[in-house]
């Protein structure tokens, strides 16, 4: 029977969701509730599935998003999310079909970039997304980091305070918004986003309310949010050993960064912190007098970047240096391909496509990669990836792109 490649409609919409699940191995459905508050915030329109005899065999969706650029602009963002092909229809192009549809219709939108976030790393290089921000998570030992157990409070004048959730979903989505401005590599957070961790929707496993603190300024400003779970282990010899969990921090600055990571690893019967997802550049190691004492556990690609509009994407994030380069932007599935001058400095950015001769010659792929200032040209023409078609072309483009902080992407979409 022939596999159909199309939108799905709300009916299907439940045995969608199995083949979701059946992609990413979970065999326990969804409750009816849960169900419906999906189906309930989804674009149909934009949720796709193959189907083989009325039964879903592969899914694909996407959805409206804001990724922050190098500079702080906003860019529209194609997010793609819930990628699977069941493991009877492996082999058969259906992610490239599904892939290449949404695609074609993101740029038609108008959208300048899609994301996504890679289950596995092979798969989405074929289709031009580049990984654009890696994350690192590191394991606290607490006793050995060298701070002072007798901590009572920043010592900057600012102040640590517990809240519930109903304070969280009054002040967080501001402040997140604040921190977003200011982050390279955060996209946007939608309120289901916050009814989701603050636990008013149910989703599929029962809610595990986290502790939630803040940092508060010595003028009262709400600039730090932490929340987190903890464990409860004890030792044979009736010693805790109680691990916490981080399950998101946000902070607008360092002092308040510090002072919430102190105060996480001053909670008493606590002996090991694991952060979650960070920047691989995060502070964190260095606000203990042992830095040792934070030991890399998770260190691996996370955003990955696929550039659709290079003229409205390479104008929007700014640049350190002035300089002009040629790039020749390869691209299989046709909306980035073409050659375009790229004039930039410290004051804004121009660009537009260009008969002159390249400067660069690259993958769409590469271009994601180096686009949030995380990789480096230099690097990517050592690999051979990267052409340089004039001498030390590589090294403008490193002096271009390149940030002296990686960009981060604190969510999972």
């Amino acid at each position: 029977m022939s596999l159909e490649v199309r939108t799905v409609a709300a009916s299907e919409y439940p045995d969608w969701q199995r083949a979701v699940d059946t992609g990413f191995l979970r065999s326990s459905p969804l409750a009816d509730e849960v169900l419906a508050g999906r189906l309930a915030n989804i674009d149909l329109d934009r949720t796709r599935g193959v189907f083989d005899g009325g039964r879903c065999v592969a899914t694909f969706r996407s959805f409206a998003q804001e990724l922050t650029v190098v500079g702080g602009a906003r860019l529209a963002a194609d997010a793609v999310s819930n990628v699977s092909v069941s493991p009877t229809h492996r082999r058969r192009g259906l992610l490239g079909r599904m892939m290449d549809a949404d695609l074609a219709a993101a740029k038609e939108r108008g959208d300048a970039v899609a994301t996504l976030i890679a289950a596995e790393y092979p798969i989405y290089g074929r289709y031009g997304f580049g990984p654009a921000a890696w994350i690192t998570e590191w394991e606290i030992d607490v006793p050995r980091t060298g701070l002072d157990p007798r901590w009572r409070g920043p010592e900057d004048g600012g102040r640590i305070d517990l809240v519930d959730a109903t304070d969280v979903a009054e002040f967080g989505p501001a402040l997140y918004e604040r921190f977003r401005a200011r982050q390279p590599g955060a996209v946007t957070r939608d309120d289901r986003f916050w009814r989701i961790s603050t636990g008013r929707v149910p989703e599929r496993a029962p809610f595990e309310s986290p502790f939630w603190a803040v940092y508060r300024s010595p003028s009262g400003e709400t600039e730090g949010l932490v929340a987190y779970t903890a464990d409860a282990n004890w030792g044979d010899g009736k010693q805790p050993l109680n691990m916490v969990s981080v399950r998101q921090m946000i902070a607008l600055h360092p002092a308040a960064e510090r002072a919430l990571w102190r105060f996480v690893c001053s909670i008493d019967w606590v002996t090991t912190v694991r952060t979650g997802y960070r920047a691989p550049d995060d502070l964190l190691p260095q606000f203990f007098p042992d830095p040792r004492a934070a030991r890399i556990v998770t260190q691996a690609d996370f955003l990955w970047v696929r550039l659709l509009d290079v003229v409205r994407a390479l104008e929007a994030r700014t640049y350190p240096v002035t300089a002009g380069l040629v790039l020749d932007v390869q691209d299989k599935a046709g909306p980035a391909a073409g050659r375009f001058r790229l004039d930039a400095s410290p004051t804004g950015a121009s660009c537009a496509p260009t008969t002159e001769s390249a400067d660069l010659t690259l993958d769409v792929r590469e271009l994601g990669a180096l686009y949030l200032g995380d990789e480096s040209a230099l690097r990517l023409a050592a690999l051979g990836t990267v052409r340089e078609e004039r001498p030390r072309a590589a090294a403008v483009a490193e002096s271009l792109f390149r940030t002296p902080r990686r960009p981060w992407c604190p969510d999972v979409f």
